[in-house]
């Protein structure tokens, strides 16, 4: 990578990237708080066509939110509600098999399904929620709950979590959703979901899931009240896990949004501080593959500037989204492929659908 001009500021991490450095935790605060977002940009999409060249991953995937009813109650949440609370709901079995039945008819490879933790679900009906689903649609991929519902399964069971985590896999389970995480400082915990489980207990699930052979992915949340200091530490600790279990598949930086909830108060997270959280993200974990732009979090329009920015993957079509859209989210509900692909070819990149392990089903060349 020769020096560019547009670099300026930047002279050190560039050197030390042009020497296949390991960037730290002074190098991530240093981009985080620089005022040179082209520079930052150019390196991280550098790194990033290094990775996977001019691909850009979406899939077909469909939410379903079994439940909003919630004991936790995070003071971050606009989705929860207390049991019998107007506007709480919990979807019965069949209702979500049903739902998922006909978002596979639809042509939909991967399901996303989490919910709220519930105190009065029992835990089969989790499992006979995964094993049904499997039967009706065995060709869908199941990415199923949070580290913070698994860690409430196994108490409820009173058992490790590990069994849990068997048991779901041999049910049909195939990946562990990234959410929960949040941020891992406990300051921020501490203020922001002081009932959920820690930083440290996050990890240990994945890690957990990633020795069964059940990937995951791994989230951030930025724009609440986080330091710099305080993300570029998560960050560092998803990078830690990943050296030692390569079980992560993407990284989904998430942008807080403060209508109905506790932190109202908070303005929403700017394009810049998503741009640039991304594009960090990208040159801190040099061991992940893929970056998300999740359009449903940051709006389709700056989701489209972060593929300039260090991310390769789009998220999918969604259909159905309640828990930003709960807390103000004014992105649309879903995405139809052709936008995905329009969105993409815009930059001139390849558009490439992906199942949920990254395989490609096909690539779409732009004109």
């Amino acid at each position: 990578m020769e020096f560019n001009p547009v670099l300026k500021g930047l002279e050190k991490v560039y050197t030390k990237i042009v020497k296949e450095q390991r960037l730290n935790r002074e190098d991530g605060l240093e981009l985080l708080q620089t005022t040179n977002i082209l520079g930052l940009g150019h390196l991280a999409n550098e790194r990033k066509r290094a990775m996977t060249g001019d691909q850009v991953f979406y899939n077909n995937n469909a939410h379903i939110n079994y439940s909003n009813v919630c004991k936790v109650r995070c003071g971050l949440c606009a989705f929860a509600k207390d049991p019998g609370e107007k506007g709480s709901y919990t979807m019965s079995i069949e209702e979500v098999v049903n739902k998922a039945g006909q978002f596979a008819e639809q042509g939909v490879t991967e399901l996303h399904i989490v919910g709220g933790i519930h105190p009065d679900l029992p835990f089969s009906y989790y499992l006979d929620m995964i094993r049904k689903i499997k039967e009706r649609a065995p060709q869908v991929s199941l990415k199923a709950f949070t580290a913070a519902e698994y860690d409430f399964f196994a108490q409820i069971e009173n058992v490790p979590v590990i069994e849990i985590l068997k048991t779901l896999k041999d049910a049909g389970l195939s990946f562990i959703t990234g959410g929960g995480a949040e941020n891992f400082s406990p300051r921020v915990r501490e203020i922001i979901c002081p009932g959920k489980l820690s930083g440290q207990r996050w990890l240990e699930i994945h890690h957990l899931a990633h020795q069964l052979g059940i990937p995951s992915n791994a989230n951030v949340l930025y724009g609440i009240i986080e330091t710099d200091e305080e993300l570029i530490d998560h960050l560092l600790a998803l990078r830690d896990l990943q050296d030692e279990t390569m079980g992560f598949k993407a990284l989904i930086p998430t942008a807080f949004h403060p209508k109905n909830t506790k932190f109202e108060d908070l303005p929403q997270a700017s394009a810049i501080r998503t741009l640039k959280v991304i594009a960090v993200a990208r040159l801190i974990l040099d061991n992940f593959r893929y970056i998300k732009a999740y359009w449903v979090s940051s709006s389709p329009q700056v989701a489209q500037m972060a593929l300039s920015f260090g991310a390769n993957d789009l998220d999918g079509v969604v259909r159905e989204e309640k828990i930003y859209h709960t807390a103000g989210a004014t992105s649309p509900q879903m995405q139809s492929e052709l936008q995905l692909i329009s969105m993409i070819h815009e930059l001139g990149l390849e558009a490439v659908e992906r199942d949920t392990y990254y395989n490609v089903i096909k690539t779409v060349r732009p004109q």
